[in-house]
């Protein structure tokens, strides 16, 4: 079950300000949105009704989500977005006002704020400052929905895994631990066996036999609640990655 609380009429605007689309906006601004927020808690397996969906727009302040669709006459279940702190949505409803056959899928305990659909559709109408912070976000996006469908298409589960847990490193917004290991270590929640078979497109079997050879080479070290990352550059060229990423020794990967 969902809880809902409403906030204060004068809340902190630091909340609002932790999400991309928000921050940098004029303070009289932010002060203006603030009071059309509501504060949301949900937690791990609890069940959300996606037609909330059509009434109410998120921002994540804290935790992780999973957006799943599923085929009722299989059971196959595909990720279609792995969302942090910092992130929002539905983007899909916003836009075209339609309902959205989703599962919503708390991985952790997620605090969010939510604003009345109609009203998030007016502030982008209304105020050019916010829609040129959104449109970024929004094509940001829509960049990697394309490769998602483009790693699914043109390469094999390898190279569709590897990628898959390269980008959610530098997905993390916050880390957790000693400063002066920051540099080596990324935690990440939820990236189960069956997360990544549904993020992949596979099935959890390959996947974990995938893992377990590169343990075995010594890339990674996969542990009960982590996977541990040994070798990044071996990674990197399993996964025939070029983007940018830390040039740490290792990094972890919390298993929720």
């Amino acid at each position: 079950m969902n809880n809902t609380l409403g906030l204060p009429q004068r809340a902190n605007p630091v909340l609002v300000k932790q999400s991309n689309i928000f921050a940098g906006l004029p303070e009289k601004l932010i002060e203006d949105f603030q009071q059309e927020f509501q504060l949301n808690e949900w937690h791990k397996d609890d069940y959300i009704n996606s037609d909330i969906l059509t009434k109410r727009f998120f921002v994540i302040l804290s935790g992780q989500l999973e957006i799943k669709q599923s085929n009722a006459d299989t059971g196959k279940e595909a990720t279609l977005d792995m969302l942090y702190a910092g992130d929002c949505f539905d983007l899909m409803v916003l836009l075209d006002d339609q309902p959205h056959d989703i599962t919503i899928s708390p991985l952790t305990t997620v605090k969010l704020l939510s604003v009345k659909l109609e009203t998030m559709r007016q502030w982008l109408w209304t105020y050019p400052a916010f829609n040129k912070q959104f449109m970024p976000y929004l094509a940001k996006k829509m960049r990697e929905k394309e490769q998602q469908v483009s790693n699914l298409a043109l390469h094999d589960v390898t190279t569709r895994l590897g990628r898959i847990i390269l980008d959610h490193i530098n997905k993390i917004k916050f880390y957790t631990g000693r400063a002066e290991e920051e540099h080596r270590h990324h935690l990440i929640n939820g990236l189960t066996d069956e997360t990544l078979a549904r993020m992949t497109g596979s099935v959890r079997q390959v996947i974990n036999k995938q893992l377990q050879l590169w343990k075995q080479a010594d890339i990674i070290d996969k542990k009960r609640n982590q996977l541990i990352i040994k070798d990044l550059e071996a990674l990197e060229e399993e996964a025939k990655y070029t983007q940018n990423l830390s040039n740490s020794p290792s990094s972890a990967l919390s298993k929720g």
